[in-house]
């Protein structure tokens, strides 16, 4: 299954970017006091603020559109410790559906 992880100890870092559609994990843990957030981009290069969190959590998304998502801190959003923030693609969950 596709996934990105990556471990962030200074602002202005993210995970790398993963094509998804569908269903997909989230994971952010670590001891930090920083601001996560999400992030997608339709072509790769202009990249949208989706959701923020500033706590470990274990979530879901779900984007009907395939799209590049990436997750991490932006500048000026870091101030301690170290984040660990993984996109896990969840293909087995995901259905595609024919439109008429």
């Amino acid at each position: 299954m596709p996934a990105t992880t990556k471990t962030i100890s200074a602002q202005n870092t993210f995970t790398d970017a993963l094509e998804l559609v569908g269903h997909f994990d989230l994971s952010i843990s670590g001891t930090f006091v920083a601001t996560v957030t999400v992030q997608r981009s339709f072509n790769g290069t202009d990249w949208f603020d989706v959701d923020t969190f500033t706590a470990p959590i274990e979530t879901y998304g779900f984007d009907p559109s395939q799209c590049s998502y990436r997750a991490g801190v932006k500048t000026g959003a870091f101030t301690s410790g170290t984040v660990v923030v993984s996109l896990i693609d969840e293909p087995e969950t995901n259905r595609s559906i024919r439109l008429a």
